[in-house]
């Protein structure tokens, strides 16, 4: 019978079984990071009809209990909640409907994960779909690149989590698909699809606001004044109520989220390298007014960078190092805090290799694209995508985890290098040949620095007592 289904419709089948899988082992599972539990209160608060609020009476005893904070509250706190604009929308809105569906009770986190699941299942078609408008000429491509994704280890365990990934990935995804789509026939529904999508996306994690004007060029010289105009009108439709709100809230423009001053003053922090730290994060923490601790934040960040301009550029090399970085630390966290128990050590050696093999391989396959001929003006759009995706992480904060959402990129790049072979390398000129080895010995030596550099972490997880090593997160 499933042969009988069309390749895309396989795909999705696999992938949604594998994403089922730890879904299913996992009903009674909590949830934990400070992250979750703000996404979860937002959604419960969107479902209880209190609006968008946060940190109300209940939660702030309840939060207390695990992190050492003291929270700064005004003289007329509301015990439902203060409202707020530190994150955005999007991810809170998704879980507030299955909220509703499935009610606030002990299971909603499973049910929360069961959706994300078929949600995250989609990735695979979509960039199935991808790669075959980028490489309408090659019949192997799409399908390696759809398979990659299909069962990519980290992303088969992102639906455990509540995260914005689960959404802001497929929304993007599905975004840039219907924006090719709608510039090889010029439908207009399909731009406003592409506007829908690409104004989601913005709701969710508001970083990709960058890529969003390159969209809108490319498709003006691809279909034409007018498409790109809808693109931008619908785009901006779907953004606007809430940039009207957040500005209402505070009194002056305010974008989707207020969340720059806190990630500057973790990415330009003396005791960090750009990326998370747990004891610097929370010491805005307590700052339960938005603009306050955005406010706090930039000041903070303005003078690192005053006091230290030298390590300006360092910085945001360490950064690109950060976002191109593997993926281990959920499993060291979780490990070494005795989530599984011991394991034998191939075992956790084979588990490592497991999580930090695919992107090694996505990446280096991806540059070896660039032997390539050169790629058409939809290649290019994407590459610009991923781009300017990437920027801002460099110039303000960066994790491993971020590059999740180029992984469907670099999947659809690595298969066009796949279905070549060495004979495409070989035939390449030697000007590409020799970008893609300083490319790939600049991701070399990033994961060699960086597993030099936790070192200590890394022996102390894979030591006699690595399991209870209770590293940080």
């Amino acid at each position: 019978m499933l042969k009988r289904l069309p390749f895309w419709a396989r795909l999705y089948a696999l992938a949604l079984v594998l994403r089922l899988v730890p879904v299913l082992f996992s009903y009674n599972l909590g949830i934990g990071l400070d992250d979750m539990f703000q996404y979860d209160m937002l959604a419960r608060s969107l479902v209880a009809g209190e609006g968008f609020r946060w940190y109300a009476q209940p939660d702030l005893d309840l939060i207390q209990q695990f992190l050492p904070v003291d929270f700064i509250t005004a003289a007329d706190y509301d015990p439902r909640g203060i409202l707020t604009s530190f994150r955005a929308p999007g991810y809170p809105g998704f879980l507030a409907l299955i909220y509703a569906v499935v009610g606030t009770g002990p299971t909603r986190f499973f049910w929360a994960r069961l959706v994300q699941a078929f949600l995250g299942a989609a990735l695979a078609p979509l960039t199935y779909a991808l790669a075959r408008r980028l490489f309408p000429e090659d019949a192997k491509a799409p399908r390696w690149a759809g398979l990659a994704l299909a069962v990519y280890p980290m992303l088969l365990l992102y639906p455990l989590g509540l995260g914005t990934e689960n959404l802001f990935i497929p929304l993007l995804l599905g975004g840039l698909v219907a924006l090719l789509a709608a510039a090889d026939t010029g439908d207009p529904r399909r731009v406003a699809l592409a506007g829908l999508l690409f104004g989601l996306a913005l709701l969710t994690r508001s970083v990709v606001a960058l890529a969003l004007p390159l969209a809108g060029l490319w498709l003006w010289r691809r279909a034409g004044f007018r498409a790109a105009v809808l693109l931008t009108v619908v785009t901006t439709l779907v953004v606007a109520p809430w940039v009207v709100r957040n500005s209402q809230l505070y009194g002056k423009f305010t974008f989707i989220e207020t969340s720059m001053g806190y990630n500057l003053h973790m990415g330009y922090h003396p005791e960090t390298t750009g990326t998370f730290k747990f004891g610097p994060s929370l010491e805005l923490l307590p700052y339960l007014d938005d603009a306050a601790r955005d406010t706090e934040g930039r000041r903070l960040a303005a003078e690192f960078i005053a006091a230290q301009p030298e390590r300006f550029w360092p910085l945001a090399a360490l950064r690109l190092g950060h976002f191109f970085g593997l993926e281990k630390r959920i499993l060291l966290y979780f490990y070494s805090n005795n989530f599984f128990g011991p394991l034998p050590l191939p075992a956790l050696i084979g588990l490592f290799l497991l999580f930090t093999l695919p992107f090694v391989i996505l990446s280096l396959s991806a540059v070896a694209a660039l032997a390539r001929p050169r790629p058409g003006p939809q290649a290019a759009l994407v590459a610009a995508i991923g781009l300017a995706y990437l920027l801002p992480h460099v110039f303000i904060l960066a994790e491993p985890r971020f590059h999740l959402a180029i992984v469907p990129l670099l999947a659809v790049f690595a298969a066009r290098a796949w279905s070549g072979g060495w004979a495409a390398l070989r035939a390449a000129a030697p000007l590409r040949l020799a970008l893609c080895a300083v490319l790939a010995a600049l991701l070399l030596f990033n994961w060699g620095y960086e597993l030099n550099r936790d070192r200590a972490r890394l022996a102390a997880v894979f030591g006699p007592s690595g399991n209870t090593a209770y590293l940080d997160y």
